[in-house]
């Protein structure tokens, strides 16, 4: 393999499908790929994902393992289940910044245990929109002020055991009301509104010794018509310039709707990794669709042709290399242990907005009300449910669509308590007809997501969180 073309493999990294790696993925991280994004369709259990990951190294000592363990309703580990931890805007609820602290640091010490290198955590956007259909509860709150000291914390917690934390979606995905992985959201927000509100949090990352920072592919007009990770005012003036951060960049995945509806979803990511590349990112997240290994060719081959015709610098490209590489350094040794509850257990029940008198007058109806879920977090097939029926016996759990109702409220008659469990209730209107559908009926609402401009009347329980430890304390609390 050419010096150019190792360069041009080192800042991606590619997702794959399957539990272990395929042998073109092992041979092309022999040969200088950058590293590995891992998903949940990657994970078995702790001790399969460290045997997986051992095996990419043992390609290469400086291979890059990242994976998307936000904690909360965003999990890979416990994809199954539900996170040990909640998630960002339940820490921002609890309002501790020590206890943020710990709780990633606990999540950094199972990512080492892991293998993992890098977690593309947390997020430093804000919850500004409550149309917003990705961000909510991945944020730890509104408040750029408020929010900022938890973004420092994380950080500081998840690099405790050498896991690099990545600071996301610069410059603050919360005000757009578009997802990013189907459309390109604008933001409206001037340069100066930016820096009184989306920044400071990211400037807190980097004050806080943040190793990498994630662009967002959102366009700010003043900036011009290119998205963030496409865009040089953003990544080189402002991000570098104005903000100071000297770690590496690192793409959200180009293959999402912002980006490849413009360059086209396959044969034109290549001419985004270029585009990114001469803004300012560092290494390349392609990793969203697992793929095979022609697509990997097809970008590096137009990457290694813009450097030949002029098109990107050579030393662009090498700083973009070694930015790359030095995500890869191997985290602190930790021991692999079972998973641990105790922790999160306790940021979750801080973290609970009580409402009324929740509690329950016997065995109840549960019934968690599905809705579709994010492209970030993906099925969530954990409940409320489950916690309730092993805590009280009788207690009969639903999974109902918002289209139920009549059923729903047929079944309730035969219930001293009924407890009904929604996630956003108010960006769903098919859920909010539901909800008044029960008029009639005494319910406990529990809400999993970010809180609706109205909390409407009854008892209630805001947990800001869909994680397993978020719905145990809401369920403890009931009985």
């Amino acid at each position: 393999m050419t010096d150019l073309r190792r360069l041009a493999e080192a800042v991606l990294l590619p997702g794959f499908a399957g539990t272990t790696a395929p042998g073109w993925l092992r041979r092309r991280l022999g040969d200088g790929l950058g590293g590995v994004i891992l998903f949940g369709r990657n994970v078995v259990d702790d001790e399969q994902v460290a045997a997986l990951t051992a095996a990419l190294r043992a390609e290469r000592d400086d291979v890059v393992v990242g994976i998307d363990e936000e904690g909360g309703d965003v999990t890979r580990l416990d994809v199954a289940t539900g996170s040990f931890v909640p998630g960002p805007l339940a820490l921002g609820a609890a309002d501790d910044p020590e206890l943020t602290t710990a709780v990633a640091a606990a999540l950094g010490e199972r990512l080492a245990a892991c293998g993992v290198t890098v977690n593309l955590a947390p997020c430093a956007d804000l919850t500004l929109a409550p149309e917003d259909p990705i961000i909510g509860v991945r944020a730890f709150g509104s408040d750029p002020v408020r929010a900022s000291p938890h973004v420092a914390a994380y950080v500081t917690g998840l690099q405790k055991y050498g896991v690099a934390a990545c600071a996301k979606h610069f410059p603050g995905h919360g005000a757009a009301t578009e997802d990013s992985h189907v459309a390109l959201p604008v933001l409206p927000r001037t340069p100066q509104e930016l820096r009184e509100i989306e920044l400071v949090p990211f400037a807190a990352a980097i004050s806080a010794g943040v190793r990498s920072i994630m662009s967002g592919h959102l366009v700010v007009p003043a900036w011009g018509d290119e998205p963030a990770t496409l865009n040089r005012t953003a990544l080189t003036d402002v991000l570098r310039g104005e903000l100071g951060f000297t770690g590496a960049v690192i793409t959200d995945a180009l293959e999402m709707g912002a980006v490849s509806g413009v360059y086209g979803r396959h044969d034109g990511l290549g001419a985004a990794a270029v585009r990114a590349l001469a803004a300012g990112a560092d290494a390349l997240c392609i990793g969203g669709a697992a793929f095979e290994a022609d697509t990997l060719d097809r970008i590096t081959a137009t990457v290694v042709a813009a450097v030949s015709d002029g098109t990107l610098p050579a030393d662009r490209l090498a700083e973009a290399a070694a930015r790359t590489a030095a995500l890869g350094t191997s985290p602190t040794p930790a021991e692999l242990r079972p998973v641990d509850h105790r922790l999160g257990l306790e940021a979750a029940r801080a973290a609970l907005r009580i409402q009324g008198e929740p509690r329950l007058a016997g065995p109840p109806l549960v019934v968690d009300v599905r809705t579709d879920p994010t492209i970030a977090a993906g099925p969530m097939p954990w409940g409320l449910g489950p916690h309730l029926t092993e805590l009280v016996p009788g207690t009969r759990a639903l999974v109902v669509s918002p289209a139920d109702a009549a059923a729903v409220r047929a079944e309730a008659r035969g219930f001293a308590s009924v407890v009904v469990v929604t996630r956003e209730a108010h960006r769903h209107p098919e859920v909010l007809a539901f909800l008044a559908e029960l008029s009639d009926v005494d319910f406990i609402r529990v809400e999993t997501g970010a809180p609706g401009p109205d909390s409407g009347p009854g008892p209630r329980i805001d947990t800001f969180s869909g994680s397993y430890v978020s719905l145990r304390a809401a369920a403890e609390y009931l009985t």
